[in-house]
């Protein structure tokens, strides 16, 4: 069972979090200001952080700085704050989420949902990231934000190809001989069809070109 703590000082805002988190089957623990909610943070093992910005004792951007300095559990803020300005503080302090009250509990639950989903741990033979992009090679799948990316069989395994060689520069020859295999005679224009279709379905511009010789990944990018 996944363990959320939150971190709220409004009574009625806290019950209400509690009965529908436990309702989906979560285990909750709860505190109403920021230093104990601090303290218990740092003290034990939680999957998802529930915080709100306006806590008494501590506020909500400090205890969230706080905890992060010490462990890389997933962090969601509520705040009644609409200012922009806030919303980048927010994120500042190394927060994962932003969710201004009031909100919808279904809304809350999608959010938590995804960043749980994100925050599991990778197996790295089967699993390769990048910008937020996620490959599944055992499941073929490619995945943006939790959003599946449609792609031929070829334009998978060349974006594999790519990730698995970060920092390398491919040729074309290269890449038609991983790819397509060593008896495809084919154009190497192939190659740039395919990166060109790649470029257009992948939400961040991650592939670079290298005049005259070929393709890499931008390492800036997945970082």
């Amino acid at each position: 069972m996944k363990r959320i703590l939150v971190v709220e000082d409004d009574a009625y805002i806290l019950e209400l979090i509690e009965e529908f988190l436990k309702a989906q089957q979560y285990e909750v623990v709860s505190r109403i200001d920021g230093m104990s909610g601090l303290e218990v943070a740092l003290q034990e093992d939680f999957d998802l952080v529930l915080l709100d910005a306006m806590l008494p004792q501590l506020d909500g951007f400090s205890v969230c700085k706080m905890i992060r300095n010490k462990k890389e559990v997933p962090i969601i803020m509520l705040t009644a704050l609409q200012e922009e300005q806030d919303q980048i503080r927010a994120f500042e302090h190394l927060a994962d989420d932003f969710i201004s009250k009031p909100f919808s509990f279904n809304v809350l639950m999608k959010r938590i949902e995804a960043l749980l989903r994100r925050s599991q741990p990778l197996q790295q033979a089967n699993v390769l990231q990048c910008g937020g992009i996620i490959i599944n090679r055992d499941a073929y799948t490619l995945t943006y934000e939790d959003e599946i990316i449609e792609c031929t069989v070829k334009e998978f395994d060349l974006l594999v190809y790519l990730l698995e060689n970060l920092g390398k520069v491919l040729t074309r020859d290269q890449i038609i001989d991983h790819v397509w295999g060593y008896d495809y005679y084919a154009d190497s224009r192939i190659v740039d069809a395919h990166i060109k279709n790649l470029r257009k379905k992948l939400p961040i511009d991650c592939i670079k070109t290298i005049k005259g010789v070929g393709y890499t990944i931008d390492q800036t990018v997945c970082t």
